[in-house]
């Protein structure tokens, strides 16, 4: 079989995969590791006891998948998503699935009110709330606890899922739903809950979010309303499949569809203006520009001495006030710093000191970064890439998508720990 797309690509397909109620997976023969996940124009609800055809469905939903696996790529989530190959399809590494559904919520609805009587709807999470769920139709898919998971013993492409998977996808679910409740509050909705599954790449072995993420993955309430929601629930809740109830549906599909787009797009622009007393600093600061660029963040470099240019120093920070683009100035002055006091005291915008010390009087002269005089509110931070992290956690206040990559790095960073941890205790085994 061939598959043709607009832009004249085609792919050889092998055999098929697998093939759920709204999607198929083929192998890719001259892809070795990738597949091709097919999207369907079927709708259904109940483990499928309710079930429509919904024509554009496929499209929207890989529209939307697409959109959604770019934002959390860009952020730094690992996933099997490699890239949209046509309207209703994209290509993906080639996972074996993990048979859990994780259910991560911050409102109470749906469900989890039938489970737990007594319970209000609207009750909201914090921290949020985490549930599996055995993908298992026959059963209706039953609540399982992680001592269940664990006692299951799944080994999938070479992989066994012990406690460490188990804490990485719990970890990294919970990360997944703020990031994407962060996109979707620029948009003024709220994403009440949402059900993501993991698979083990078949030729890195590591657990990577997989599968799709669409408009049937979770519950979005525009303005936090429930009667305006957009979501799948609206299907779900037909009292009579008509014509006319299957355009409204999918008119929201749509609405979804098209808001996703906006997710992927800087609510705020911003720059870091690095500072610095002397060329001699220049890999100092090379270091703060390469980290404010793993963010997204602009970062231009300049040279300027407070103690032998003050009127020059003023006159550079002027022009960078004067274009209303929101700026974090990073000072790199050692020995005598007088550039982050001199700047914090002549500027409302947020100022960093980031003296590059050396061995000789760093001891020393950290302390004229240190001890400020009143009325000054610049931080000091040693490491240049800490400074980077410091800017971009400003920026991140007001720009979502410097945020999430801050909370994409945040998981990579415990991950890696984790890993690490295993293999040591693999190794003293």
């Amino acid at each position: 079989m061939w598959l043709k797309c607009a832009a004249v690509i085609e792919l050889k397909l092998g055999q098929k995969l697998n093939e759920g109620k709204t999607k198929q997976i083929f192998e890719l023969v001259d892809q070795p590791g990738l597949v091709l996940v097919q999207s369907k124009d079927q709708i259904t609800a109940g483990n499928a006891v309710r079930k429509d055809q919904m024509e554009g469905k496929a499209a929207i939903a890989n529209k939307t998948t697409s959109c959604v696996f770019k934002l959390l790529q860009e952020a730094g989530i690992k996933t099997a998503f490699v890239k949209q190959h046509s309207d209703t399809a994209f290509i993906a590494a080639h996972c074996e699935m993990i048979p859990i559904e994780w259910v991560c919520r911050r409102v109470a609805t749906g469900s989890f009110l039938k489970r737990n009587p007594g319970v209000k709807e609207g009750y909201r999470f914090s921290p949020l709330k985490m549930e599996m769920f055995f993908k298992d139709d026959a059963n209706n898919d039953p609540q399982w606890s992680e001592e269940q998971l664990l006692e299951a013993k799944f080994s999938l492409a070479g992989l066994s899922i012990g406690q460490c998977e188990v804490d990485i996808m719990n970890r990294s679910t919970v990360a997944i739903f703020e990031i994407l409740e962060k996109a979707w509050a620029t948009q003024n909705c709220t994403l009440v809950d949402m059900k993501i599954e993991f698979g083990v790449n078949v030729t890195t072995k590591e657990v990577v979010l997989a599968d799709v993420i669409d408009n049937d993955s979770w519950r979005l309430w525009p303005a936090g309303d429930r009667s305006q929601q957009k979501d799948k629930q609206v299907y779900r809740d037909l009292k009579e499949v008509t014509p006319e109830a299957m355009q409204m549906v999918k008119r929201n599909f749509e609405w979804v569809s098209e808001r996703v787009k906006l997710l992927l797009e800087p609510q705020a622009s911003g720059r870091v203006v690095v500072l610095m007393g002397s060329t001699s600093d220049m890999a100092h600061c090379e270091k703060i520009k390469k980290a404010c660029a793993s963010y997204g963040i602009p970062c231009t470099l300049r040279v300027t001495s407070a103690h032998k240019g003050p009127d020059e120093t003023l006159r550079i920070k002027a022009g960078y006030e004067g274009d209303g683009v929101p700026t974090v100035f990073v000072a790199v002055a050692g020995r005598s710093n007088g550039l982050g006091p001199v700047m914090s005291g002549n500027t409302a915008y947020p100022v960093i000191n980031c003296p590059p010390l050396t061995p000789d009087w760093g001891a020393q002269d950290v302390w004229s970064s240190l001890r400020m005089p009143s009325g000054l509110g610049c931080s000091t931070v040693l490491s240049p890439e800490a400074a980077a992290q410091f800017a971009a956690q400003i920026f991140g206040l007001s720009d979502h998508l410097v945020w999430c990559k801050l909370r994409a790095s945040m998981l990579n960073t415990w991950v890696s720990l984790k890993l690490a941890d295993k293999k040591l205790q693999a190794c003293s085994l």
